[in-house]
């Protein structure tokens, strides 16, 4: 006999608050998660490990180890999407846990709504471009399966190289990809540090695909870190 609720999505809550614990649970339970606790970033590093979670939301302020440093931790191993919910809200803070790999940042006290509305978003950003899918947004439409470029309607033609760092983006749309994953991605293991390649390579993408290539709005540059493709609208 199947259960139905193992296919639910699975969610570990890493607070050391109990009543923002209770809350998150029956906020995320009424969603149809399943949930999972840690009320320190010890447990919740176990815990992660163990349950292997679909989305992780993380306190900074642990009692135990820190809450960036447990981000690290689980981003070291995890691909997971995880949201930041913190009382913490300076732009540092902010700027800091995404740098560390978080995939989204909420401000204590904050709306039930609007947090399962970002679960929906990180979760839909974390599933892989199905290769049979043709990825839309704005006059862009890029179908893998074919291998068919299209702007506007009109067929663009691409390098095998271009082809791969686009394909690469389209895969990851709306996250940011850093230089070393796009050179090892695309060129292989050895040219994690050839980031003139990547500089080239954008320019001729953005060339074909941009409106005004020097103002991009869809490969967008995120300084020293990488590049990202615009999430379809």
């Amino acid at each position: 006999m199947s259960d139905t609720t193992t296919h639910s999505p699975a969610v570990l809550i890493i607070d050391d608050e109990a009543q923002i614990r209770r809350l998150l649970r029956v906020t995320l339970e009424g969603g149809g998660y399943r949930v999972f606790e840690a009320g320190t970033g010890q447990e919740g590093l176990v815990e992660a490990a163990q349950r292997r979670p679909d989305v992780i939301i993380l306190d900074l302020g642990l009692p135990d180890v820190d809450g960036l440093e447990t981000l690290k931790r689980v981003r070291e191993w995890s691909q997971a999407p995880i949201i930041v919910l913190s009382v913490r809200e300076s732009e540092d803070d902010k700027v800091a846990a995404l740098d560390n790999g978080a995939d989204d940042f909420v401000t204590k006290p904050f709306s039930t709504v609007e947090l399962l509305a970002r679960l929906r978003v990180v979760q839909r950003r974390a599933r892989p471009l199905e290769e049979n899918a043709v990825f839309v947004s704005g006059n862009l439409q890029v179908d893998l399966a074919n291998r068919l470029v299209l702007l506007a309607g009109k067929e663009i033609k691409m390098t095998p190289t271009e082809y791969a760092l686009l394909r690469m983006l389209v895969r990851n749309a709306g996250k940011v990809i850093t230089h070393r994953q796009l050179l090892k991605e695309v060129w292989g293991p050895n040219y994690g540090d050839q980031t003139h390649y990547l500089r080239v390579y954008m320019a001729h993408l953005r060339e074909k695909l941009e409106a005004n290539s020097s103002r991009p709005e869809l490969l967008l540059t995120e300084p020293g870190v990488g590049y990202r493709l615009a999430a379809p609208h």
